[in-house]
């Protein structure tokens, strides 16, 4: 006898429901990354036709030195990489290899898209979850602390120290840190990347940005968790604090939590290139960057259709996870 068989008629009835509502979330997320490549393409093509110069001029200065180019070198470029045919045309192209995922050659390296977009985008990944993790470390017991203490000394204090912090630019963080900590007490490298002592600066600077928001939606959360009824029955019953908090407050306000450290280490993946740029960090913001700069059309392209479709592929992440702490949600 399968498993579904023992199972009553209504739990029958709730897991059809439950696969049923999944089946519908994963086509409307596969919908969702269809049209973000569709727009993320068109758009990424037409700004880098938009921009001002020669793109032959530019892309063999980036493959050559700008020492070295003349007329008949950008001419070269030009025939050589198609940059002469008509824009509409050389779209329908790309869009007709993105769909066998060919992302085509870097036009500068001559590299493959992908594999640079992927290794690059490797770093990137590692860095924002360097920061994720210093964020909750930092901003999980102190917007919990702050939750269960609503209105007191400590919560109007963490709450300016969140205000000024998220007012500050990254970039200045970021040259706080390094004058600081690199500079004066020399406890990390002030750049480079190879070794885990160069996460130290990029993840903080990241990381407290990041904490000055997230600490108050774990406050939020908190306050809103213990102000529930299942909460306070169980502090009736006598339930220590870390137990009531542990088993009726902590589950409800992790789905407004991860939502937001979600949607941010999207974010994070897509922001970081004043800061990869700062500590020299071998990533994605810094790649692209320097593609939009030497125009190579190719890889702006191929990067924004992957940073587009990996903010899809994390927000189905999310919902998923929150459904699972949270099964109403799915309702």
């Amino acid at each position: 006898m399968s498993l579904s068989e023992t199972l009553s008629p209504a739990r029958r009835a709730e897991a059809r429901r439950l696969r049923a509502n999944l089946a519908r979330l994963v086509a409307a997320r596969l919908f969702q990354a269809v049209v973000v490549a569709l727009i993320v393409g068109i758009v990424g093509f037409a700004m880098m036709q938009a921009l001002p110069g020669d793109a032959a001029y530019r892309i063999a200065a980036g493959r050559y030195g700008y020492d070295m180019v003349d007329a008949a070198s950008a001419e070269a470029v030009r025939a050589q990489l198609g940059l002469d045919r008509p824009a509409w045309q050389a779209l329908l192209l790309w869009i007709g290899h993105a769909l066998t995922f060919d992302l085509g050659q870097s036009f500068v390296s001559g590299a493959p898209v992908l594999s640079e977009v992927g290794h690059q985008l490797g770093h990137s990944v590692e860095l924002a979850l360097a920061s994720v993790l210093v964020a909750l470390v930092v901003a999980v017991p102190l917007g919990t602390y702050a939750g269960l203490h609503p209105g007191g000394l400590f919560d109007r204090i963490a709450s300016g120290g969140a205000l000024v912090l998220r007012a500050t630019p990254t970039f200045l963080i970021a040259v706080l840190l390094i004058l600081i900590v690199a500079v004066e007490l020399g406890l990390a490298p002030a750049s480079g990347h190879g070794h885990g002592s160069h996460f130290i600066l990029p993840a903080l600077t990241l990381g407290l940005a990041l904490a000055s928001v997230l600490s108050r939606v774990v406050r939020n959360a908190v306050v809103e968790a213990v102000s529930s009824e299942a909460f306070r029955f169980a502090r009736q019953k006598g339930l220590p604090l870390s137990v009531a908090l542990r088993r009726h407050a902590l589950r409800n306000a992790a789905v407004p939590v991860i939502t937001y450290l979600g949607v941010q280490t999207a974010l994070l993946l897509e922001g970081v290139v004043v800061v990869e740029s700062v500590f020299s960090w071998p990533g994605i913001g810094h790649a692209l960057t320097h593609a939009i700069f030497e125009r190579d059309i190719p890889m702006v392209q191929g990067t924004a259709l992957v940073l587009g479709l990996g903010f899809v592929l994390l927000s189905f992440l999310i919902d998923i996870t929150c459904r699972f702490i949270d099964p109403r949600l799915a309702e």
